[in-house]
């Protein structure tokens, strides 16, 4: 590829102010870069929920997980005080952000999240909506989901994922904050670099595998992208659905981690390319995909 295809994008993050760090586009085991910035660590945000979406395909392709599975099962010490409903929330109900509790976290004060174990504050949330049928963001659905891989594997999401998703991926010793009682936020907070975020898409468009190594199963990633729940988003790059952890984006087929202020990590399959942004762009981050789509994709 020809770095020049990058060049109707420059202009329009320069026009638009868009607070771009950084760039790659890879295709077919080549790529061009861009930097506005040095390519350090960053807070992904909500891309990391991507990354918790792995760790659950894992333990499903252990055998040890069914999307199916009630959450609460995983949590016998807090089935008497879990609000009514909560029996019903699955796993698939997590990854699809439609527990019916409508709390982006527990819609309590700092002070009891801190003294509090979350995933009780997150049984104690009341259900509102049925689960499974009403799409609401929330970042304790990705946090439950990586306090179930804890349950099953002993581990906190991080550590569950350095043997079989950051070494593989040539990601060291990664920065991925936890709540007070140690458990890997999920929902966000994990640190990488531009390229270290790319590892994530290429391995999603070549069905699980990064340079020969099958990180997750390929039926997982399928249904991961394609089982989707309705979208209450006006905003374009909203509104096409949401799978596992990731959104489908308004170009056919093309789906991303997305994470605030423009993270994105996003797969277009029909072209057999990947393209990854960091970014700090408070107003206007889903500018940044459209310029994607309008200035890079038409040229591949």
């Amino acid at each position: 590829m020809d770095k020049s295809i990058l060049n109707q994008f420059r202009l329009t993050v320069s026009e638009q102010n868009l607070g771009v760090y950084g760039i790659k586009v890879e295709k077919e085991g080549k790529s061009v870069s861009h930097r506005w910035r040095a390519d350090d660590s960053v807070n992904i945000y909500s891309g990391s929920k991507t990354f918790t979406s792995m760790a659950v395909g894992m333990c499903i392709d252990d055998g040890k997980l069914n999307v199916t599975d009630s959450v609460l099962g995983f949590f016998p010490e807090y089935r008497e005080i879990a609000s009514q409903g909560s029996e019903q929330i699955t796993i698939r109900d997590l990854l699809h952000m439609a527990s019916g509790k409508l709390e982006f976290w527990f819609g309590v004060t700092d002070e009891v999240m801190a003294a509090t174990d979350w995933a009780q504050l997150f049984f104690q949330v009341p259900v509102t909506k049925k689960p499974g049928t009403f799409f609401f963001y929330s970042n304790a659905c990705t946090y439950m989901l990586g306090r179930v891989v804890e349950k099953i594997s002993g581990q906190n999401v991080r550590d569950f994922l350095i043997p079989r998703l950051f070494t593989p991926l040539a990601i060291l010793n990664p920065q991925w904050h936890t709540c007070p009682n140690g458990h890997s936020l999920a929902a966000t907070g994990l640190f990488l670099t531009t390229d270290e975020f790319s590892r994530l898409g290429i391995t999603l468009l070549n069905g699980g595998v990064y340079n020969g190594t099958r990180i997750v199963s390929e039926n997982y990633l399928q249904n991961a992208v394609s089982d989707l729940i309705d979208t209450n988003y006006v905003e374009l790059e909203n509104s096409s659905g949401y799978a596992y952890q990731m959104w489908n984006c308004s170009y056919p087929g093309a789906y991303r981690a997305d994470g605030m202020y423009g993270q994105f990590t996003i797969v277009i399959p029909d072209k057999k390319v990947v393209v990854t942004i960091t970014s700090h762009e408070e107003k206007n981050s889903n500018d940044i995909i459209r310029a994607v789509f309008s200035d890079i994709v038409p040229q591949l």
